[in-house]
């Protein structure tokens, strides 16, 4: 799977090299070697911070009150004609009624799982290969999608961190980091509701984030 997600990383547009909040810039940043739970340290004091079930849910709660019926939505699964059509009845009824809710505009971070690839140095960095995090909650699973950014995705390291990372390539390790994204739902496809292509009658949903900046979080050091 992970050799999936490289390939995919290395079609990304190439970008500027830098740090900060400019759009060209998003993907290259520090790799860190701070936890999860200190996320909140690095990012802005306003940001609401997605990684569990419940900050998850009580979003969904502020964001759209209350879960879909997903067995009425559902019915007789994919092979019920009109389901495409209940799915979208429910997906432009929910964009209404959200219209205008603050929580729209609210900083979120979340996370998706990443993996380093070996040291380029031409793009002074690793780059980084990235998998969707799944979360179950009592709304669904959630999986946060963003929108595409410019630029490589490039984790920088320190010359010593750098050297520790080229020893665990050498010995045929495996690079694991978390990839904490920050930014804000898009307004005009805020939340998609959708069934499981994996699961019978499994609710899916998907807030859809325009993503203004990246951290790097090695997580297996």
């Amino acid at each position: 799977m992970w050799a999936c997600l490289v390939i995919a990383a290395l079609f990304l547009t190439v970008g500027s090299v830098g740090e900060g909040w400019a759009e060209d810039a998003v993907g290259t940043r520090p790799l860190l070697t701070i936890a999860r739970k200190d996320l909140h340290t690095i990012l802005p004091p306003d940001c609401h911070i997605l990684i569990d079930p419940h900050s998850i849910e009580q979003f969904l709660d502020a964001l759209d009150r209350n879960p879909p019926d997903w067995g009425l939505v559902y019915g007789h699964g994919h092979h019920d004609p009109a389901l495409d059509e209940r799915l979208f009845t429910l997906n432009r009824e929910r964009d209404a009624k959200r219209a205008g809710n603050p929580a729209l505009t609210e900083l979120i971070a979340f996370v998706w799982f990443g993996e380093l690839s070996r040291y380029d140095a031409e793009a002074d960095g690793f780059r980084v290969a990235l998998g969707p995090k799944l979360t179950p909650t009592r709304w669904g699973v959630v999986r946060f999608k963003y929108e595409d950014f410019q630029g490589e995705i490039v984790a920088k390291a320190s010359a010593t961190l750098r050297g520790e990372l080229e020893q665990r390539f050498a010995r045929g390790e495996s690079v694991d980091i978390t990839v904490a994204m920050t930014g804000r739902l898009i307004p005009d496809e805020s939340v998609v509701y959708d069934f499981s292509h994996d699961q019978e009658g499994l609710g899916v949903i998907m807030p859809v984030v325009k993503v203004e900046r990246l951290d790097y979080l090695l997580t297996n050091r």
